[in-house]
């Protein structure tokens, strides 16, 4: 057992991604609360984006800057995947390869007890393992998701056929046990390959991910038992390491409501003047690229509806932005927002005049909306999201905007009929009385804690 009292130090490394960041950082921040200190690092520019850190932990945590190598390719000030287009993203992977040796020096001069890291740095194990630090692999996806990508344990690798193409992928793997729908379709298994072909930073994603597997001391999920017990234990079979849930990490209220803010005023002056649950709420993330026929199809569906709603449209950088329809918005200006600066998401999910939520999937944001019990109408672009849609949908806590298999196109016809059923027919009752059931654990702070308890407690323990 580590000796009474003993504080740990503990370095965090996400990947350049703020989807991945943010995370990192509500861990961090709950960590630094059990009097534990946190080296947080990144690079300068992503540093200089964080939320402020409470008063409370911010002693406990240093913000550790680390500056970006230039690569070729890679923009000027492009320091996480929202500043560049999606095909660029792997000269971002190739820069972030450089930071090998300045974190191997901070690493040397500062000696962590632990170091949490992301999925990127595959050349950490070897540094880490020489300098005798502890290594917890922390994944912002879920327990079904990482089930699905499918083992590390040679025995459980050896027993399956590998899946060498796309319709291995539309099917749920041998290795689950259970019955299960979480499968991808087929033009999200044809993007899914690319995970394991190389890309321009000279390795694949799924190269990456193996490596920092490997040695692990403990696997580390967003997620708890009460909404993935039987994901979580065949996680822990698969990989044959210790697996902790540290639970959904949901923002705390107060630290939602950060400097941004400012826009929060015009927001919820216009959410006050709609009737309650009525309005549904639009937001597909920072890293989704419709193509243009998607977008039209996504806004001319939403104008068919009828529905009252608002939009957090951001435009990603460097990117040839698709354009609304001309005349849409003057069309549904009595009716609709389109918000195209920085959207406080989870003060907006939080209003009661909010009663759906047309999401992209990300785990993050279905984690914000149920914090509410808002009724999902999913629509998933990229990476685990089609797997997250397919979980939710098993649970009937959200429905999918029917798609082409082949290519992921759908018509506004799907996106109206699926916004009205989840919205307001008496047939999709069961998703809004779903998505409410669901606060009693997305929204309980009991379990969360609980589930970080357990987590410091494996890291203190680890260190006797």
């Amino acid at each position: 057992m580590a000796e009474p009292n003993k504080k740990l130090h503990i370095a965090m490394f996400p990947w350049l991604a703020f989807g991945h960041i943010i995370p990192f950082l509500e861990l961090s921040k709950l960590i630094a609360q059990k009097g534990h200190r946190i080296s947080f690092i990144s690079t300068p520019r992503n540093i200089e984006r964080l939320p402020k850190i409470p008063p409370q932990v911010a002693p406990l945590i240093t913000l550790v800057k680390l500056p970006l190598p230039h690569v070729e390719n890679l923009p000027e000030n492009a320091e996480a995947t929202m500043d560049v287009p999606y095909h660029i993203i792997p000269y971002l992977k190739k820069a972030h390869d450089g930071l090998e040796q300045p974190l191997s020096h901070f690493l040397e001069t500062s000696t962590p007890d632990w170091i949490i890291h992301d999925f990127a740095p595959h050349w950490l194990p070897p540094i880490a393992s020489k300098l005798g630090i502890s290594r917890a692999f922390f994944s912002i996806f879920n327990a079904s998701t990482l089930c699905f990508l499918g083992p590390t344990k040679s025995s459980v690798i050896e027993a399956h056929e590998p899946r060498s193409e796309p319709n291995h992928f539309v099917v749920p793997p041998k290795w689950v046990p259970f019955h299960t729908k979480v499968a991808f379709r087929y033009f999200e298994a044809k993007q899914i390959f690319d995970l394991f072909e190389e890309n321009d930073s000279g390795n694949s994603d799924w190269f990456r991910y193996m490596k920092v597997l490997s040695g692990i001391d403990a696997l580390a999920v967003k997620t708890c038992v009460e909404v993935e017990g039987e994901w979580v234990k065949l996680l822990g079979e698969l990989h044959d390491t210790p697996v902790i849930p540290v639970g959904l990490l949901p923002p705390s209220k107060q630290e939602s409501s950060d400097n941004k803010d400012s826009n929060w005023d015009t927001i919820v002056e216009w959410l006050n003047k709609q009737e309650k649950a009525s309005v549904v709420y639009i937001a597909l993330g920072s890293e989704i690229e419709p193509s243009q026929n998607n977008f039209n199809e996504l806004a001319f569906g939403l104008e068919q509806s009828g529905l009252p709603f608002f939009w957090a449209l951001r435009k990603r950088k460097g990117v040839d932005s698709v354009q609304l329809p001309e005349g849409f918005e003057e069309r549904t200006k009595d009716r609709g927002v389109v918000w195209t600066g920085w959207a406080p998401q989870f003060r907006i999910l939080g209003h009661e005049s909010v009663g759906g939520f047309l999401t992209h999937c990300g785990w993050s944001s279905v984690t914000e909306a149920f914090q509410f019990g808002r009724a999902l109408i999913l629509l998933p672009f990229l990476g685990d999201q089609g797997l997250i849609a397919r979980f939710l949908e098993e649970k009937q806590a959200g429905i999918e905007v029917p798609r082409n298999e082949q290519d992921g196109s759908f018509t506004r016809d799907s996106i109206t009929e699926t916004l009205k059923l989840v919205m307001q027919d008496e047939k999709g009752k069961i998703y809004r009385d779903r998505a409410k059931e669901m606060t009693t654990i997305f929204g309980d702070r009991d379990i969360h804690n609980r589930c970080i308890d357990k987590f410091v407690e494996f890291l203190e323990n680890k260190m006797g």
